[in-house]
C-alpha cells in the first residue's frame, strides 16, 4: 500500500500537480516547492496571498543545504538531535521557485521526519510544499476528516494512508536573525 501511494504520489509531484498528504504535523497540501507554477495553483487552492509563504519540507541535512547556504553550525547540531517537528526561517534561499520566498527574502523549512514524506522527497529528488490542508482563514484541520470538501475536490491527488490519524501537534518555528543568532517564534 505504502509503495503503491509513494508511486502515485511521485507521479503528481513529477507533473507539476497538487496532492493532499499526511506530513509529520497536520495534512498538508503539498507540490514541488522548485515549481512556480505548481505552488500558484497551492495558493489559489488555500485563497492565499502570494505575499504569505508557505513552509517547504526536505528529507534530510543534505537536501537543506542545497537551497539554504550555508546553514549555521548551530542549526545542523539542533537539527542532527531534534525529535519534534522544527520549522526554521532561513535568509536568501537559493533554488526554489520565487513564490515560495517570502518578501524578505526568507523560507520557513522543515526536515520532515514522517516516513512517508520522508520517502517521497527522497525519491522526488527536490524539497516539497507543506501548508495546511484548509481556506487560509479557516480552522487547521487536525485529521483527514476535518479537511474541508473544497479543499479536497481541488486536489489532484489525494493520499490514501494515515487517515484515521489525529494530529495535535503542530511544529516549533524558529527563526535565523540577520547576526544568525536562533529566535524561538512558536515553542
Amino acid at each position: 500500500m505504502v509503495e503503491t501511494e509513494l508511486k502515485k504520489s511521485l507521479k503528481i509531484l513529477q507533473e507539476n500537480k497538487v496532492l493532499i498528504y499526511p506530513t509529520d504535523t497536520v495534512w498538508g497540501i503539498g507540490c514541488d516547492a522548485t515549481s512556480e507554477n505548481a505552488v500558484e495553483k497551492v495558493f489559489k487552492i488555500k485563497h492565499r496571498a502570494e505575499s504569505k509563504s508557505l513552509i517547504i519540507l526536505v528529507d534530510s541535512i543534505e537536501m537543506l543545504q542545497k537551497y539554504i547556504p550555508p546553514v549555521p553550525k548551530e542549526i545542523i547540531l539542533l537539527l542532527s538531535k531534534t525529535i519534534h517537528p522544527t520549522t526554521i526561517i532561513y535568509n536568501n534561499p537559493t533554488g526554489l521557485a520565487k513564490n515560495v520566498v517570502a518578501i524578505d527574502d526568507t523560507v520557513a523549512i522543515r526536515i520532515v521526519q514522517n516516513d512517508f514524506c520522508k520517502q517521497l522527497i527522497k525519491a522526488f529528488g527536490k524539497p516539497i510544499v507543506s501548508t495546511s490542508a484548509n481556506i487560509s482563514g479557516h480552522p487547521t484541520p487536525k485529521s483527514f476528516e476535518e479537511i474541508e470538501q473544497a479543499i479536497l475536490d481541488s486536489a489532484d491527488y489525494i493520499v490514501d494512508l494515515h487517515r484515521e490519524v489525529v494530529s495535535e501537534k503542530s511544529s516549533t518555528i524558529l527563526k535565523v536573525d540577520e547576526n544568525g543568532e536562533i529566535v524561538v517564534l512558536r515553542p
